[in-house]
């Protein structure tokens, strides 16, 4: 698969916009949101043709009072507790969701791993690496991004463990 470099479109993201100002390649894929949708990033899958497990979705959760971005795929969930192993913590439990959006500047079902308002330690599930490239939110409902998870980990500085549950 080819890679292509966007250049930045008036009314991009924090996400593109990080990923542009690091010279990374990746493609942006767009498709009608349906907020009716029980599944952000099922719907994502499904409208992009892309299989599930290759789709991931960012989760904020709270370990032991600090906030953590978790990114895993939307065919599965996030294991709590391997995500609160995987940064040296006791207990995680999901982020408040309004602290989520404060924190990240993104709303739920558009939060992205990229280009977060105040940047938090972010664990990648081990999975992204069997991968040639993974979709994850650019940062707004109806909008991915596709790169390299090697690119995704490098550009969030995320550890990879296995926090995903099938």
């Amino acid at each position: 698969m080819a890679k292509k470099f966007r250049k930045q479109q008036p009314g991009g993201t924090p996400a593109t916009v990080a990923l542009t100002t690091a010279g990374t390649a990746f493609t942006v894929h767009s498709y009608d949101h349906d907020p009716a949708s029980p599944s952000y990033g099922e719907e994502a899958a499904e409208a992009l043709g892309v299989s599930a497990d290759r789709v991931f979705k960012t989760l904020v959760a709270d370990v032991d009072g600090e906030l953590v971005v978790a990114v895993v795929p939307v065919a599965g969930s996030l294991d709590l507790k391997a995500l609160a192993s995987a940064v040296g913590g006791k207990r995680a439990a999901m982020a408040d969701p309004a602290a989520a959006e404060r924190t990240t500047g993104y709303v739920r079902g558009g939060i992205s791993p990229l280009g977060q308002r105040r940047r938090l330690r972010t664990v990648l599930d081990a999975s992204a690496g069997s991968h040639s490239t993974i979709c994850v939110s650019a940062g707004r409902r109806g909008l991915e991004v596709e790169l390299s998870p090697s690119d995704l980990a490098s550009l969030t500085e995320a550890s990879l463990a296995p926090i995903g549950r099938a």
